[in-house]
């Protein structure tokens, strides 16, 4: 006979199921659906949520989680598991299924529509669109507030990542807009002393790079028989564990896109790829949250592969796949390539020190859009207002501005945050890393990450959500996040 935590575990089993396909229909649709296929994939997408929500929300699972919280657990993982499935009853029936659908069918709506007003840099052309998913998010973020006991933006981000509230948040990102001010004109004036880099010459065929882009991602451990890799307008990893897809897009102008995208991509696919196999579609075995998410992407991408050994053991495989002039591939001068400060418009090209801007000012303006301090039809002009506070200069049209991503528009408000708290732990997770591995960087000079990713399958991928973020970092560098190790490795690499 089944207990009340089996039965639950059964259930939840199918919730997350049912995510997974989700998961693939939104792939397909960034990748190979065609553009007349958006209106039934919207369709399909809010009834797969709807049933996902229906699932969650059934009485008999307030029953169960009340009848196995009652018996007790004593083995961690079970514990944990059952505290998370709690968690999640809790936001799901806060939620009114109709919300649940409406919210599904207007992100993709107004998804869809983004897409063409940041081609023509018209956000006339999306903002009733997105009017209509800030009022969602609204209603979303009221209903979650005191069924959790948070504030309604601290429900939002609690959505991406367990334990993470605005008053830490706002400290961490305060400090770091001070160490911003003195360090970056610091950083800029050093780098002036020096010659600029040597540009590699294109072209750089598409089919090049894409067969390169495959070899490294392999090289750094990702395997293809549970993965792909294919083309996107913006970059991105999905799919689930066993079945993880990352996306790239190229420019035979420059290589140097896509190959980064690349391995920042394969960062989260290997995080997917080594969660406990044993807690597969439990919610103790999926990953810890969007932060740590990013930690994993930003800990192989910036701390390894834009280290000064990886980029001399990459410059070569580059200058194999390009040919030319070799100069250019060297590990100094990729260095000063792919390390350079610059105060620039685009997120996704930032560099890792002027990048904590971008999301600083992110952060502030979707909390002012879900408190209702700020309207939607005033966001361009407080991005630019905003932006020329933290970088000094401000974006010549909305598609250099508040249209260039893509998360209020499919309504992931909450979520920037988890982009500058990954860089932090990225950070501190690379320099517990290099105390406890022999040999680490000694490693990465030969273009071998398996070391480190040895020990991320022990601190992290392995721990699932067995553990809230701070305690994650905790366990795994002996303190909770602190930016004092992101900016002492900021300060190494561009003041030093």
């Amino acid at each position: 006979m089944s207990t009340a935590y089996d039965r639950l575990a059964a259930r939840f089993e199918r919730i997350a199921t049912l995510g997974e396909a989700s998961s693939v229909l939104s792939w397909d649709a960034a990748t190979m659906m065609p553009p007349g296929g958006g209106k039934a994939r919207g369709d399909q997408l809010a009834v797969l949520a709807g049933l996902s929500h229906s699932l969650l929300v059934a009485p008999v699972v307030g029953g169960d989680l009340a009848e196995a919280e009652a018996a007790g657990e004593t083995d961690p993982w079970r514990a944990a598991n059952l505290c998370l499935m709690r968690h999640a009853h809790t936001r799901a029936t806060a939620m009114p299924p109709d919300l649940v659908e409406a919210q599904a069918r207007a992100n993709s709506a107004s998804e869809k529509v983004w897409r063409e007003a940041r081609r023509q840099s018209d956000f006339a052309m999306v903002r009733p669109h997105l009017e209509q998913v800030v009022c969602l998010v609204r209603e979303a973020a009221a209903a979650l507030a005191p069924a959790l006991g948070l504030s309604p933006y601290d429900a939002l981000m609690d959505g991406y990542q367990r334990g993470v509230r605005t008053a830490g948040v706002a400290k961490l990102f305060a400090e770091y807009e001070d160490f911003l001010h003195w360090a970056l004109p610091r950083a800029e004036e050093r780098q002036a002393r020096h010659p600029p880099p040597l540009q590699p010459l294109d072209p750089f065929p598409v089919a090049v790079q894409e067969a390169l882009c495959r070899r490294l991602a392999e090289h750094l451990g990702l395997d293809f028989g549970r993965a792909r890799l294919d083309r996107s307008a913006h970059p991105f990893s999905g799919g689930t564990p066993s079945d993880v897809r990352i996306t790239s897009r190229y420019d035979e102008k420059d290589f140097a896109p896509a190959v980064l995208a690349v391995v920042h991509e394969t960062g989260h696919a290997l995080y997917e790829r080594g969660l406990p196999p044993a807690w597969a579609r439990q919610p103790v075995g999926e990953a810890a949250g969007m932060a740590a998410h990013e930690s994993q992407s930003l800990i192989v991408e910036m701390q390894a592969c834009r280290s000064d050994g990886f980029l001399g053991w990459l410059g070569q495989d580059l200058h194999a796949a390009f040919g030319g002039d070799p100069a250019p591939y060297q590990a100094g001068n990729l260095g000063r390539l792919w390390r350079r400060v610059s105060r620039g418009f685009i997120r996704v090209d930032a560099d890792e020190m002027t990048y904590p801007a971008h999301v600083i000012l992110r952060h502030r303006l979707e909390k002012a859009l879900v408190e209702g301090s700020l309207v939607v039809a005033d966001l361009p002009g407080a991005w630019n207002d905003g932006f020329r506070a933290l970088l000094g200069i401000a974006p010549p049209d909305d598609a250099r501005g508040c249209l260039q991503d893509i998360h209020w528009y499919e309504g992931a408000f909450g979520y920037f945050p988890s982009y500058t708290l990954g860089a932090m732990a990225a950070a501190q997770l690379m320099a517990a890393a290099r105390r406890e591995v022999p040999d680490l960087d000694a490693a990465l000079a030969r273009g071998d990450l398996s070391p480190l990713l040895i020990w991320l399958r022990v601190k992290v991928h392995g721990m699932g959500s067995l553990l809230e973020f701070n305690a994650l970092l905790s366990q795994a560098t002996g303190k909770p996040l602190d930016p004092a190790d992101f900016e002492a490795h900021l300060t190494a690499r561009y003041l030093g």
